[in-house]
């Protein structure tokens, strides 16, 4: 059959289940902006620049799979490129369209805006080369070939991929086949894979302190629900990294809790590092997830498992899909009984404040453990709230969205955006410090044009909280300039109705959190908080990444040098 360029793009995005496109029309995306605008099943959204369209997809695919945004040629790829490079460093897949310059105009190296005037098509091309999986400039010849290729690396990666379409071949005809989008994983060699799975099963039966350590990967990859059966069918206790938030159930009575090298709790250490069978599902060991590297992994006693390929003890099996080994693995292993008892994990201590009570990050927390329902989808911004909400053993099926790897102030905001369009149907919360806020306030803007009902809690500490302990606790540089943050939902002129309240006190926070489940709308809600009040996980964790970026010397020089300065700024509320 013949389709136009630009909609067999558009059935392809579908058939991934895409239905929303993020992005900002420019003069050289227009005419595929029309073929989206003219599709039933795929819904434009307008976002405030190209970096939070690329935020804002991010959240999106988290939800729901994949995700796409469309910027033009040059100054809206190169503004949304710190997006797409988080999405890399994060594995979310993101379809990236760029509309660009007419095919002959690129061809020919005709001299046109939004480029550098120098004839050289290619440059956009290669800075997202490197932040993506796969990329291709479309033609009539290629194309029908090239969405498939770069689309199935989408997939295949869970990375972001880069499209180049010429502004003048959207609505080009090409004659296409009526195959659906190939989605699925190339089948394993049987002979190699029997040949692992029978060595996975002869060491976990051999060991006497199996352990799991689970990273984001599992839940990426969709993997989750096999690890678990892995766990209960051999008595396996499993452990998740700080990057994998509640990927599985952390009131399984085999969850042993959150693995962060030596800031872990001592029976999550004593199970991860004295294991005799350690299999680690995609970890990663970055500074972030192993308290600054300080983890102790006994690599004798380490089995990788990544997305498409293990490594027993030092011997690689490569090739091995991670789904299929776990597929027959979990046909294969024998049963195991729990041999060392899993600890009893402590339950929180409930502590009554006093309504009068100033707030504080403890007064919060402690209040935001019981408010979290089930199938919520809680999103925490990088610093005191990631920090706190990483602490929290959050409800069985509520989603956690952050950003710990590449770590991006501001990413929450537009995040909540896609992340709502993709679950509009559940409760989403997110949770944002007021120097984070600040970068990506207008894509609120853009979650009330669609009249998306979010509960957004402001961390009002008086500017960076995360950088004061790290350094300069007095300096300027962590300052920022005070809003009057609750009127900030009337400015962006929504036709529904919200409500918004300052928080000082916990009393006042009891009646906000209360009132709240009576109200269906829009809920903007600013703590109040002091500027160095953090959770204590933060205060350790930055302390240790100061002495690791500026060396123990500099760390005491600076130290000492920013405690001569004298506070100029008073932060007033």
């Amino acid at each position: 059959m013949f389709i136009e360029i630009g909609d067999f793009l558009n059935l392809r995005l579908k058939q991934m289940g895409i239905l929303h496109l993020f992005g900002v029309p420019g003069d050289f995306n227009l005419s595929y902006l029309e073929q989206v605008e003219a599709d039933s099943q795929l819904e434009f959204i307008g976002n405030c620049n190209e970096l939070n369209a690329a935020y804002a997809a991010d959240g999106y695919a988290r939800i729901n799979g994949f995700a796409a945004l469309t910027t033009t040629y040059g100054v809206g790829d190169l503004s949304a490129i710190n997006g797409i490079a988080g999405a890399y460093a994060e594995n979310v897949p993101v379809v990236h369209i760029s509309g660009i310059p007419p095919l002959h105009v690129v061809q020919k190296g005709t001299l046109v805006h939004h480029t550098l005037v120098d004839g050289n098509y290619d440059n956009i091309m290669n800075c997202m080369k490197e932040f993506t999986v796969a990329q291709t400039r479309l033609t009539p010849a290629n194309a029908a070939f090239e969405i498939d290729r770069v689309l199935r690396q989408c997939f295949l990666d869970r990375r972001p991929v880069h499209i180049q379409l010429p502004s003048d071949i959207t609505h080009v005809k090409i004659e296409v086949t009526d195959r659906p989008l190939d989605l699925s994983y190339p089948a394993v060699e049987p002979e190699l894979l029997q040949s692992a799975v029978a060595k996975l099963c002869e060491v976990i039966g051999s060991a006497k302190n199996p352990a799991l350590l689970i990273d984001n990967e599992a839940s990426v990859f969709g993997v989750t629900s096999l690890l678990n059966d892995l766990s209960q069918k051999c008595s396996i206790p499993f452990a998740s990294m700080l990057t994998a938030k509640n990927i599985m159930d952390e009131g399984s009575p085999r969850y042993v809790g959150t693995y962060v090298g030596g800031a872990s709790q001592p029976n999550v250490r004593s199970t991860i590092e004295q294991s005799d069978c350690l299999i680690g599902v995609g970890v990663r060991f970055s500074d972030v997830g192993t308290g600054v590297f300080t983890h102790q992994i006994a690599t004798e006693n380490y089995i990788e498992i990544k997305p498409y390929a293990l490594t027993i003890f030092g011997q690689d099996y490569p090739g091995i899909e991670i789904g299929q080994l776990l597929v027959e693995l979990n046909k294969k292993v024998a049963p195991r009984k729990l041999i060392k008892p899993i600890l009893e994990k402590q339950q929180p201590q409930v502590i009554d404040v006093p309504e009068q009570q100033k707030l504080s990050q403890d007064i919060l927390w402690n209040a935001v453990a019981d408010f979290l329902k089930e199938d919520d989808v809680i999103i925490g911004e990088v610093g005191t709230s990631n920090s706190a909400l990483a602490g929290l053993k959050l409800p069985a099926t509520a989603k956690y969205i952050a950003q710990p790897l590449w770590g991006s102030i501001g990413y929450t905001l537009p995040a909540l955006l896609g992340s709502l369009l993709a679950a509009p149907e559940r409760r989403q919360i997110l949770f944002i410090g007021d120097g984070s806020f600040q970068l990506t306030v207008q894509e609120l803007s853009t979650i009330i044009r669609h009249g998306l009902k979010p509960i957004i809690f402001l961390l009002n500490n008086g500017g960076y909280t995360i950088e004061r302990l790290i350094m300069g606790e007095n300096a300027a540089y962590n300052d920022i300039q005070n809003w009057h943050y609750t009127e900030i939902p009337g400015v962006f002129n929504g036709k529904h109705q919200y409500k918004s309240c300052v928080v000082e006190t916990a009393g006042q926070l009891k009646q906000t959190l209360d009132m709240m489940h009576q109200f269906d709308g829009l809920t903007f809600i600013e703590l109040k908080l002091p500027a160095m009040d953090a959770p204590l996980s933060l205060k350790k964790f930055a302390s240790v990444i100061a002495r690791f970026d500026y060396g123990d010397r500099g760390y005491e020089i600076l130290k000492q040098r920013s405690q001569k300065i004298p506070y100029q700024k008073v932060i007033s509320f």
